[in-house]
């Protein structure tokens, strides 16, 4: 069962989880839309609706809801503790009781916070003072507090992902620097001196897949990301990547705005213990995403942001706290 599977990273996985045999279940609210193969099992329902009785026949569950980044967490702080901590402990606690195996939970390297150029592994201090990275570490401290012998909790401490997806976004970093680079012919640097981690969400999809595969005594965090990058990089790659593909110049245009989100971490952990290494570059990313850019049409569809629609669903765009 996948919570929030038919999202931008479950739009990607659960196709390839189909591929492979697995018998797959989508719960989700379909904010964005319904972007998976047609044969798919959706439930459209709240998770907080969930009951044990409707995972009685899951053997693991893997948690991809929640609200995805810092807009929607800074916009209700309040729904962003609720779905990003509460709701994955609420439902390892079900799962544990109706016999699942494995939990897989969605986190995030935003846990690690603000750090001075140090090189974060998964025993690192995680110092976010922030709403969305506090909810994401909460949450697994909540699905960490079920593990046992026969319950395996595996969290995957996600880079920024990028890349094309059928349930597209152009709010994540390589994709807004994509979008601005075909539709203004600019790129907008904040600031060029912060690290971020990437990955590539066909890569973000595989690390799924190779934790699903891990055996079932396992209980662990891992990093998940290709490298790690200062945005000035991300950049600069971008640029050449599209002039190559445009034939056409793009210009930088460098802020220096601060910003309080800068974290590097190792991803030697997954390559040796989940047997998880990324293998497409940022160069692989915007290629795949320009090969799909007949399907975006507008790159300024509501459907596109997720804060966009989020204020939606809460009223207008104003903000309104449970």
């Amino acid at each position: 069962m996948v919570g929030g599977g038919a999202g931008y990273i479950g739009s990607i996985l659960v196709p390839e989880l189909l591929r492979l045999g697995h018998k797959v279940t989508v719960v989700d609210l379909l904010w964005f839309g319904n972007h998976l193969p047609s044969d798919t099992k959706i439930i459209q329902k709240d998770l907080f609706h969930l009951e044990k009785s409707d995972l009685t026949n899951i053997d693991i569950f893997i948690f991809l809801a929640g609200l995805s980044n810092d807009p929607m967490a800074e916009f209700s702080p309040a729904k962003n503790f609720i779905y990003n901590a509460a709701l994955p402990a609420y439902l390892a606690f079900i799962a544990k009781q109706a016999g699942v195996k494995r939990y897989i939970y969605a986190s995030s390297c935003s846990v690690y916070g603000y750090t001075d150029n140090s090189l974060y592994d998964e025993t690192a201090p995680t110092i976010s003072s922030y709403p969305y990275g506090i909810s994401k570490l909460q949450g697994e401290k909540g699905v960490f507090q079920l593990q046992d012998k026969d319950f395996s909790v595996i969290a995957l401490r996600q880079g920024t992902v990028g890349g094309y997806s059928p349930r597209m976004r152009f709010d994540l970093i390589v994709n807004t620097m994509f979008k601005t680079a075909i539709k203004d012919g600019k790129i907008t640097i904040n600031n060029p001196a912060i690290w971020r981690p990437l990955c590539d969400v066909r890569d973000t999809a595989a690390a799924y897949v190779k934790a699903i595969q891990l055996d079932s005594q396992t209980s662990d965090v891992f990093n998940i990301a290709l490298s790690n990058f200062t945005v000035g990089e991300i950049g600069e790659a971008i640029k050449k990547k599209i002039e190559e593909l445009t034939k056409k110049s793009v210009l930088i245009d460098v802020k220096n705005v601060q910003d309080y989100r800068n974290y590097k971490v190792s991803t030697d952990k997954a390559a040796t213990k989940l047997g998880f290494k990324a293998s497409f570059s940022i160069a692989d990313t915007i290629e795949e995403l320009f090969r799909h850019i007949d399907q975006y049409q507008d790159f300024e569809k509501d459907e596109f942001y997720n804060i966009r629609t989020f204020k939606k669903i809460e009223g207008g765009g104003e903000r309104q706290y449970i």
